[in-house]
């Protein structure tokens, strides 16, 4: 008769383990059942040795078929999935924990589901992990803060707010609703950037092609002729002769530039000065304040919807602004709140980011009681204002990218043309 080797939790939340014979998985999970424990996993010994298997619940081990822990283990061998968690895949895990918890199964079950459904490996060890802090006694949002390469501080900080008002099922679907606006949201703009992004790429192959081939051996013609060519010629050909004679190293300081803005623009400091200069670039300042603005309104009714307190729904909300400086005005409103003022006149001081029309709808919402519904219904309206700015917006950077692409060769094809003017008396 083989032997398990067990690990179980006790009433009293200790953990418990220990071994013992039985005929098969099913019988063994009833033996620790009938002692009061709760299993958490169960190992095997073949030969002396354990034989490891998955974390389950009792009903699911007990009607699981044998093949199941070597399907696994042939899924995470034959698996192509990255190491990264995709945003996909946290949408997907969302929705069905959601889903789970609210057809009332445990909160371990439904984890240990999850991660038997995964097809990612990645994916598969990262439920586990979260799983097995969540059995040894951690919260949920606790278990997650733990990753924080694959749960954001948004979504831990509405897991922590559903887990503290017990309504964690309907505050995933929430987060599983907006992850789902956010991709939509993202893509829009990605898909709008896309074309004069590869206009821009198009413009700088033209002008290293013009610098590095063309105006060599356009400077043969001049080369005898002798002669001071004219200003704007002897600029270019400077610049050729540069990219030519040290373009490698050219690039290297691009890049290591490239490494030293970004490292700059990722500290604190450096994150505030860049993201206050964004702010006043205009329409762009003015789209990514009403984008901020939307996600703020989306987040904060969403969470008042779920019967989050406004406090907390307020300082979890605060957290998907993005922009640190919008962030700061909107902590200075929420102390406000505390204070005992109204929502609409906290938020009037900080105009970078509500219009007075926007406010005065949130104090209309306020006073009637349907904050929440309103601040989705704004949400959804500024959405759609800026999916209409962000056509217009591309449609004038079209033409832009077009000038400046012309203008660029242009003023290249008129540098070395200029000479020609001359060649009558250079010849002379």
């Amino acid at each position: 008769m083989p032997t398990f080797h067990y690990r179980a939790l006790q009433a009293d939340g200790q953990i418990a383990e220990g071994k013992l014979e039985a005929g098969g998985r099913a019988e063994a999970f009833r033996q620790i059942e009938s002692q009061s424990l709760r299993p958490i996993s169960l190992k095997e010994g073949v030969n002396g040795k354990s034989k490891p298997l998955l974390n389950e619940s009792p009903a699911q081990v007990a009607t699981a078929p044998p093949s199941d822990a070597k399907s696994a283990a042939s899924d995470l061998k034959f698996s192509l999935g990255s190491n990264k968690i995709s945003a996909r895949v946290l949408e997907n895990f969302t929705r069905l924990l959601s889903s789970l918890l609210a057809a009332g199964v445990p909160l371990s079950r439904a984890l240990v589901i999850l991660q038997r459904e995964a097809a990612n490996p990645t994916a598969k060890a990262k439920w586990k992990e979260v799983h097995d802090l969540v059995v040894d006694g951690m919260t949920l949002a606790d278990a997650m803060n733990k990753s924080p390469e694959t749960f954001p501080k948004v979504y831990t900080a509405m897991v922590e707010a559903g887990e503290t008002g017990g309504f964690l099922d309907v505050v995933l679907a929430q987060i599983a609703d907006f992850q789902a606006r956010e991709k939509e949201m993202r893509g829009k703009v990605m898909n709008a950037m896309l074309y004069p992004t590869i206009l821009f790429g198009l413009a700088l192959c033209v002008l290293v092609f013009l610098l590095t081939y063309f105006i060599p051996k356009f400077l043969l013609l001049f080369a005898n002729l002798g002669g001071q060519l004219p200003l704007l010629t002897r600029i270019i050909v400077g610049a050729s002769d540069v990219l030519r004679s040290y373009g490698l190293l050219v690039a290297v300081v691009l890049v290591v530039a490239g490494f030293l803005t970004r490292a700059w623009v990722v500290s604190p400091v450096g994150r505030r000065a860049w993201e206050g200069m964004i702010l006043r670039v205009p329409i762009i300042g003015d789209l990514v304040a009403q984008f901020a603005m939307s996600r703020f309104c989306r987040m904060l009714g969403t969470l008042l919807g779920a019967g989050v307190p406004l406090i907390n729904g307020l300082n979890v909300a605060r957290r998907s602004i993005g922009n640190q400086i919008l962030v700061d005005a909107v902590s200075n409103s929420i102390d406000r709140v505390k204070e005992g003022k109204a929502l609409g006149v906290s938020l009037g001081e900080c105009r970078a980011l509500f219009a007075g029309s926007v406010l005065e709808m949130i104090s209309v919402a306020e006073e009637s009681g349907k904050l929440d519904q309103e601040l989705v219904r704004i949400a959804n309206v500024t959405e759609g204002d800026l999916d209409r700015q962000l056509k217009t917006a591309v449609a004038l950077a079209e033409p832009l990218m077009l000038f400046f692409i012309a203008a660029f060769i242009g003023t290249i094809f008129v540098g070395m043309v200029l000479p020609i003017f001359t060649l009558q008396d250079y010849i002379k």
